[in-house]
C-alpha cells in the first residue's frame, strides 16, 4: 500500500450549530468507510502565506489555497482517487487534490 496526501481546497463553512453536525457526521462517516487506511484523518487550515523563490511573502494562499489535508493509504492512484470522490468538501463546492507521498 503506498501513501496518498489528500490536500483539501475551498469548501464552504457551515453557517448553523446543525448544519456542523451534519458536517462532522459526514467526516466522520467517509473516514470510518475507508477504516485503517486512514493514517492521518488531518485537521483544517488557515490561511496560509507562500515564500517564493527570491525570499519575498505572497498572503492568502494563491489561487487555490488548501483549506486542510489528510494522509490516506490505498493500492495506487486509482484507489486514492475512487477514495477522495467520497469526500464530503466535494458536496461544499470544494476539490480534493491527491498526490502520492514517497518514504525517503
Amino acid at each position: 500500500m503506498s501513501k496518498f496526501l489528500f490536500v483539501y481546497h475551498g469548501g464552504s463553512k457551515p453557517e448553523t450549530e446543525e448544519a456542523v453536525t451534519e458536517v462532522m457526521n459526514a467526516w466522520g462517516e467517509w473516514f470510518g468507510s475507508m477504516g485503517s487506511a486512514v493514517v492521518d484523518g488531518g485537521n483544517p487550515v488557515g490561511i496560509s502565506s507562500t515564500v517564493n523563490s527570491d525570499g519575498s511573502v505572497s498572503d492568502n494562499g494563491g489561487a487555490n489555497p488548501a483549506s486542510g489535508y489528510s494522509l490516506i493509504e490505498a493500492a495506487d492512484i486509482d484507489d486514492a482517487l475512487a477514495k477522495a470522490r467520497a469526500c464530503p468538501i466535494l458536496s461544499a463546492g470544494g476539490s480534493v487534490e491527491v498526490a502520492e507521498a514517497f518514504d525517503m
